[in-house]
């Protein structure tokens, strides 16, 4: 699309990567991404940003399809360790989760350390007392599809000879690392705001985080110029600090999606081939995104839109 929409807006994705799933699984998953982002919308309508980021995250945590929230992929020891991230970009404050387990929806958990703390970042047994205090809704446990993926894959693990980096295992075992859920959103008051939730790489060690609860990587936001938010393999996220590299990119003048692109290019120069994505949002309205992955499944909702617009792969710019 290559006019700027009408706020409220929200974009929203569903992680990039191989995507090699049949056509039902596909249609499924643009199905959940619409939803979410027709629920983000009418929480903008009644709120605000925040709002609407939230609620779009807390459905496709719900979904059970996406590597986040219910459907969390499992670590080495076959346990649950969720990340997830939420920025403000009018207060330019954060909030971020990192391996909880007990959580039904971590955004909401990321959303009281952000409005009801002082901190930034909560992790483990403290971020889960907090969850108690508030009486978040918790997990009912592990659905069974993720309990056979994780059988399959640790019967593969004799195939590989000794550990080694994480970027070499993966391949060997098969696994693929997209799958984490993000939403970036412009209000009518012009206010932006980002999220992202996730369950991690499949098989990571316990106590690994990504880059989802990183404030500059994961997710970021500033009314000042927009909003992104990444997915695909934390460590090289992090360490290029994506999204607020393609938010400074925006404040230099680019549309999203220049933006989107160069910095997806420069992290591919600097590290080599290795599996990321970004969505974007200006202060105008303008929308766009990027990977290097197969696919990154995504919708879009606006004010100038009588439905969301979704694409899977790279068949329209969005």
């Amino acid at each position: 699309m290559i006019h700027a929409f009408e706020p409220p807006i929200i974009y929203v994705h569903g992680g990039a990567g191989r995507w090699k799933v049949d056509d039902k699984v596909k249609k499924h998953a643009l199905e959940h991404l619409s939803e979410a982002s027709e629920i983000g919308y009418q929480a903008m309508i009644r709120g605000n940003a925040i709002d609407g980021v939230v609620e779009a995250i807390k459905y496709l945590e719900d979904s059970g399809l996406f590597n986040a929230g219910i459907g969390s992929a499992l670590t080495i020891k076959g346990c649950i360790e969720m990340d997830a991230g939420l920025m403000d970009g009018r207060s330019l404050r954060a909030g971020a989760v990192a391996c909880i387990s007990k959580v039904k929806n971590p955004i909401s958990l990321a959303r009281i350390v952000l409005e009801r703390t002082d901190h930034i970042l909560l992790i483990g047994n403290g971020a889960e007392e907090l969850a108690k205090i508030f009486n978040l809704e918790r997990r009912s446990g592990i659905p069974q599809h993720i309990i056979e993926r994780y059988k399959k894959l640790i019967n593969k693990i004799e195939e590989v000879k000794y550990w080694r980096k994480l970027k070499e295992l993966l391949p060997a075992l098969g696994i693929e690392v997209h799958g984490t859920v993000g939403a970036i959103a412009l209000d009518s008051e012009g206010n932006v705001a980002a999220a992202s939730s996730t369950g991690g790489v499949w098989l990571k060690l316990p106590g690994r985080v990504g880059d989802t609860p990183i404030v500059g990587a994961g997710f970021y936001a500033d009314n000042r110029f927009g909003a992104a938010t990444a997915t695909g393999l934390g460590e090289y996220i992090t360490l290029y600090g994506l999204s607020r590299k393609v938010v400074e990119y925006m404040g230099q003048g680019l549309k999203p999606l220049d933006a989107s692109t160069k910095a997806i290019n420069e992290l591919t120069k600097l590290f080599g081939y290795v599996s990321v994505g970004v969505i974007a949002l200006d202060t105008k309205g303008n929308i766009g995104s990027a990977f290097n992955t197969n696919a990154m499944p995504r919708a879009v909702k606006a004010k100038d839109l009588q439905k969301p617009i979704t694409v899977f792969s790279k068949e329209k710019k969005i």
